[in-house]
């Protein structure tokens, strides 16, 4: 499958094909153990801080549940004082508050039902929670359910990336990007990996213009 994947990539767009061969071969994404409550609840923990300071979030909230993530029921026995005292803001309190009843209540899928799901599905699901949007699920569509065909087009990184592989004056807008963004299906999960890359790249193809 990965080489069909590079395959199917290059042959969409001989532009990101010359990158491609710059960067060299990526990975495509695969699944995790992790469920969608637990990979939700880091998420929260990663919103708008340096990816440091949301690990030392999350390994206050593990010292205080004794595990590595603490399951709906005993996250809402915590006092907001004792997961204020983890680090979490007040919005992110309530969200981890809401992702936790929205698990009891069934509405957030266990790892088993969220790989039968579209992901158009799990997205108007999860994005009922609080502080949870599409850029946040789409992004546990890829890193933890390893889904092959995700575009983020709200993401910053992807857009800027596809602006300097066309080199544009300014990135796309998402629903340009997303446009755009058909050429790659159905792997579109590996394309963003690219576009990623690129937007963090030092010096371009030498074969580019």
């Amino acid at each position: 499958m990965h080489d069909e994947a590079q395959r199917g990539l290059a042959a969409a767009d001989p532009d990101l094909a010359r990158w491609m061969q710059h960067i060299g071969p990526l990975a495509l994404p695969t699944a995790t153990s992790d469920s969608p409550y637990t990979s939700l609840l880091r998420a929260i923990a990663h919103q708008q801080l340096h990816a440091r300071a949301a690990q030392s979030l999350l390994a206050r909230l593990a010292q205080l549940s004794a595990q590595a993530c603490p399951d709906p029921e005993q996250l809402l026995r915590y006092s907001d004082a004792e997961l204020r005292a983890c680090g979490f803001s007040a919005s992110k309190v309530a969200a981890l508050r809401d992702l936790a009843r929205h698990t009891l209540a069934g509405l957030v899928p266990d790892r088993q039902r969220a790989l039968t799901l579209a992901d158009a599905e799990l997205i108007a699901l999860l994005t009922q929670i609080r502080g949870i949007g599409r850029w946040t699920v789409e992004m546990m569509l890829i890193q933890t359910l390893g889904r092959c065909d995700v575009l983020p087009a709200d993401d910053l990184g992807v857009r800027r990336g596809y602006g300097i592989l066309r080199r544009l004056e300014q990135a796309p807008t998402p629903r340009q990007l997303a446009d755009a963004g058909r050429r790659y299906a159905p792997w579109r999960s590996l394309a963003s990996l690219y576009l990623w890359r690129i937007s963090d790249a030092r010096s371009a193809p030498p074969d580019l213009p």
